[in-house]
C-alpha cells in the first residue's frame, strides 16, 4: 500500500484550488514562486526532530494528475472556468524541489523542503507535503526518544490498533523504524517496507485453552525456535512464570531448544520483572529474555530502568504511534519569494507573534561540523547562491539577539538539502529503509549530549547568514 498505487491529487485543501483558479484567471499561472516547508517548535520540548516521509512525498509528486472524474467534480462546484478546468486536465508537475534527506536531525525554522515553480503547482502541493512530513517526522522523533530512553534495549512498535487510521499504522511503523525501533507488529509494513514484523500471542490464545500450561505447550511445539510466552493472563508469579518454566522443561528442552523470552503486559512490571528474573535464573534459563509492554513511553521506560528492572526489550504502542504527548508536529508551508520577469522578489509574512515572522528569499541550508570532534556546531540558512567557505573563519550570530556572535574555525560546511526534482523530473534515488535508519543513528551521534537530553535541552543554533539577515531586516523595516 504505497502512494504510487493511488491518485491523491485531490487530497488538497479546497482553498488551494480556489487560489489556483484565481491565479489562472489573473494571468499569474506562469509566475515562478518559491515555498518553504518548516516547523516552529520541537515536539515534547525536545532538542531536535527527525526528518521522515520524503519517499512518500516523491511518489505523490511523481503521480500528480487530474482524472476525468476529478474534473467533473470540480465542474459541479460551478465556480471554475472551463479554461481553468482544461489547464488542470493537462496538468503536469514541473517544479524544482529540494529537501533534507530522511533520517536527518532537523531544527525549528529551517526549510526542510523547498518547492519552486509555477505558482499554481507550488501552491497545490501544500497539503500533501505537510500532512506527510508532519506525520512521519512526528512519529520518527517520538520513536527515537523512546529508543534513546531504552539505552540499547530493543523497542518494538506495537501500536497498529491504536493508530489514527490504517495509513497512520502503516506509515507510522515506517517512521518509527527510521527513528530506531527494532521492528513492528504491523505485518503490512514488513511486506511493503521490509520492516521486521514481530509478535507472539495475545491473552485470547491462552484463554482459548483449558489451561495456561496447555496453551504454552501448544505454542512452544509450533514455534520452538522463537518461543516467547505471555505470562500475565492470570497471575505472573504464581501461574505465568511457573507454567512457562514447566513448558520450557517439558517441550523445548527435549527438542534441544532454548526459550526466547517471556512478556509481561500488566501490573507493576518493574517489581514483577525482578521476581521473574530470579525465578528464570534459578530454573537455569538465564538466557530467557524479559519483554515489557503496556502503555509505555520514554519517561516510564527511563524510570523502570533507573529502578533496576531487568528488562531486555519493550513493546510500545499507542504512546508511540500517536505521539500522544505531543500529537501535532506543526510544520507550515509559506511563500518566500516570487520571480516576475526574471526579477526575484522576496516575500515575508509579518506577525505580532515574533515566532510567526517568516524568513524571506530563495534559500540554502548548511550544517557546520567541528573537524576535531565531528559534532554539529550550528545550522546556517543563507541566500540560495551563497557559499560558506570552510577554509576560512566564519562568524555565526543569533538572528534575534545579533550581539551574540561566535567565530568558528576548523570546520566543514555541508549543504543539508538534496535536489529532488528538476523541473518536475525526479533526480533523487530513494535510499533503502535500512540506509535511512542508519543515517538517523549516525547523524544523531553528531549532536552534543546537551542537545539530546530530554529535560531542558540545549538550544541548537539555526542562524541566518549576514546577507539573509540584512534582507529580512530590510523587509521588516519597510513594512
Amino acid at each position: 500500500m504505497t502512494y504510487e498505487k493511488i491518485n491523491l491529487t485531490m487530497l488538497t485543501d479546497f482553498y488551494e484550488l480556489t487560489m489556483a483558479g484565481g491565479y489562472f484567471e489573473e494571468n499569474m499561472k506562469d509566475i515562478i514562486a518559491t515555498f518553504d516547508m518548516f516547523y516552529r517548535r520541537n515536539p515534547d520540548k525536545g532538542g531536535f526532530a527527525i526528518m521522515a516521509g520524503l519517499e512518500q512525498v516523491i511518489e505523490y509528486l511523481k503521480n500528480l494528475r487530474f482524472t476525468d472524474d476529478d474534473i467533473e467534480f470540480l465542474r459541479s462546484k460551478k465556480i471554475f472556468s472551463e479554461e481553468f478546468l482544461g489547464y488542470l486536465r493537462d496538468f503536469k508537475f514541473s517544479c524544482d524541489v529540494w529537501a533534507i534527506e530522511e533520517g536527518t536531525p532537523i531544527f525549528p525554522g529551517e526549510p526542510v523542503i523547498t518547492v519552486r515553480g509555477p505558482i499554481i503547482q507550488a501552491q497545490l502541493v501544500e497539503t500533501m507535503i505537510l500532512l506527510t512530513i508532519n506525520h512521519q517526522s512526528l512519529i520518527a522523533t517520538k520513536a527515537n526518544r523512546i529508543v534513546r530512553a531504552a539505552d540499547g534495549r530493543a523497542i518494538m512498535e506495537f501500536g497498529s490498533r491504536r493508530a489514527h487510521s490504517y495509513d497512520g499504522a502503516v506509515y507510522g511503523a515506517r517512521a518509527a523504524y527510521i527513528g530506531g525501533v527494532a521492528g513492528t507488529a504491523c505485518t503490512i509494513s514488513d511486506r511493503d517496507f521490509g520492516i521486521p514484523a514481530l509478535g507472539t500471542m495475545a491473552h485470547s490464545w491462552i484463554q482459548s485453552f483449558d489451561s495456561e500450561y496447555e496453551a504454552f505447550c501448544a505454542y512452544a511445539r509450533r514455534y520452538p525456535n522463537s518461543c516467547t510466552l505471555l505470562v500475565d493472563t492470570y497471575n505472573v508469579l504464581k501461574s505465568g512464570i511457573p507454567n512457562a518454566i514447566r513448558t520450557f522443561n517439558d517441550v523445548l528442552a527435549p527438542l534441544g531448544c532454548r526459550p526466547k523470552g517471556i512478556r509481561i503486559d500488566s501490573g507493576d512490571i518493574t517489581y514483577l520483572s525482578k521476581r521473574a528474573r530470579k525465578m528464570l535464573d534459578a530454573a537455569g534459563y538465564t538466557d530467557c529474555q524479559i519483554c515489557a509492554s503496556n502503555s509505555l513511553d520514554e519517561y516510564i521506560i527511563k524510570d523502570m530502568l533507573r529502578q533496576g528492572a531487568p528488562i531486555d526489550s519493550f513493546g510500545v504502542g499507542e504512546r508511540l504511534i500517536t505521539a500522544s504527548s505531543e500529537p501535532v508536529f506543526g510544520g507550515v508551508y509559506k511563500l518566500v519569494s516570487v520571480n516576475k520577469n526574471g526579477k526575484e522578489i522576496p516575500k515575508i509574512k509579518i506577525s505580532e507573534n515574533v515566532a510567526k515572522i517568516t524568513n524571506p528569499c530563495f534559500k540554502e541550508l548548511y550544517r557546520l561540523y567541528d573537524n576535531e570532534s565531528g559534532k554539529a556546531i550550528a545550522d546556517v540558512i543563507t541566500l540560495f547562491n551563497e557559499v560558506i567557505d570552510d577554509n576560512r573563519a566564519y562568524t555565526i550570530f543569533d538572528p534575534e539577539h545579533t550581539w551574540k556572535r561566535k567565530t568558528v574555525t576548523n570546520f566543514r560546511a555541508v549543504k543539508l538539502r538534496k535536489r529532488i526534482f528538476d523541473k518536475g523530473n525526479p533526480v533523487y534515488s530513494n535510499p533503502t529503509i535500512e540506509e535511512i535508519r542508519r543515517r538517523c543513528a549516525e547523524q544523531i551521534d553528531t549532536l552534543w549530549d546537551e542537545v539530546r537530553r530530554f529535560e531542558n535541552p540545549h538550544t541548537y543554533y539555526v542562524d541566518l547568514s549576514e546577507k539573509l539577515w540584512k534582507e529580512k531586516d530590510r523587509l521588516l523595516n519597510k513594512a
